[in-house]
């Protein structure tokens, strides 16, 4: 079976960080890209992140230069680090996973930013 469970996220200030994780099992991680999706409120899911099995990584242009997607194919986990958080980044965030002709989720994160 599948699956995708996060940690981390939470109330933040401007300007501060958080990191999100995503630990998986049932799946080949190593092999897959990772993908990290947010959905404002009142908004559509979008993507933020993906890192690809070889690495290689490419993020929206509204959290381009601010957040960092990471991967840990021996602890089959993959993270986004959040620097110089917006209010506008406030959202539920989710990871997710292409595979075996499906998509899988994390259970969601509520990330806050408020003064």
């Amino acid at each position: 079976q599948v699956r995708l469970v996060q940690s981390g996220g939470g109330l933040v200030q401007p300007g501060g960080s958080l990191r999100l994780s995503c630990a998986t099992s049932g799946i080949n991680f190593r092999i897959y890209t990772m993908n990290w999706y947010r959905q404002a409120p009142g908004k559509q899911r979008e993507l933020a992140a993906l890192i690809t099995s070889s690495g290689n990584t490419d993020y929206s242009d509204s959290v381009k230069g601010r957040f960092t997607i990471s991967r840990d194919n021996a602890r089959s986990t993959v993270k986004l680090q959040m620097n110089n958080l917006k209010p506008e980044d406030t959202g539920v965030y989710y990871c997710n996973v292409r595979a075996r002709d499906a998509d899988w989720w994390g259970q969601g994160t509520q990330v806050t930013v408020s003064s």
